[in-house]
């Protein structure tokens, strides 16, 4: 497990640009960065490492980013650790499949880092116990 679960942010992105922009971003903001290529090694990843938030691409290989985002809200271990989806689509049916796999929240893509940053804070600093979507 991390040295600091909450301030650990595991990158599930098979884009490699996109995960290193997400990297260094994360970095400079003090957060520790855990990286994966697909949806099985981010499941895996999260499991072993339990951070304290993921980024989730919805179009990832082997399996996408929603059965990857199911997977691991259904895993006792796992079922806390708030979600953010990032994705180039944003229809609703889009954003209600999001929601409906369990993600907390959203982001389209190109990323807003003002945005994501406020989202990444909004979701570390809930309360454990609290259930509620941040829906933006």
């Amino acid at each position: 497990m991390t040295a600091n679960a909450s301030q650990t942010v595991l990158v599930i992105e098979d884009d490699p640009v996109i995960r290193g922009i997400l990297q260094l971003n994360l970095v400079d903001r003090g957060y520790t960065v855990l990286t994966a290529e697909d949806g099985l090694a981010g499941v895996r990843t999260a499991k072993d490492e339990c951070p304290g938030l993921v980024l989730m691409d919805i179009r990832l290989p082997n399996i996408t980013g929603w059965e990857a985002t199911r997977r691991l809200k259904a895993e006792p271990s796992t079922a806390h650790i708030p979600i953010i989806a990032l994705t180039a689509q944003s229809t609703s049916k889009d954003l209600h499949r999001c929601f409906e796999a369990g993600c907390d929240a959203f982001m389209t893509k190109p990323i807003q880092f003002s945005q994501l940053f406020t989202k990444i804070e909004m979701l570390l600093n809930r309360p454990k116990d609290s259930a509620e979507s941040a829906a933006l």
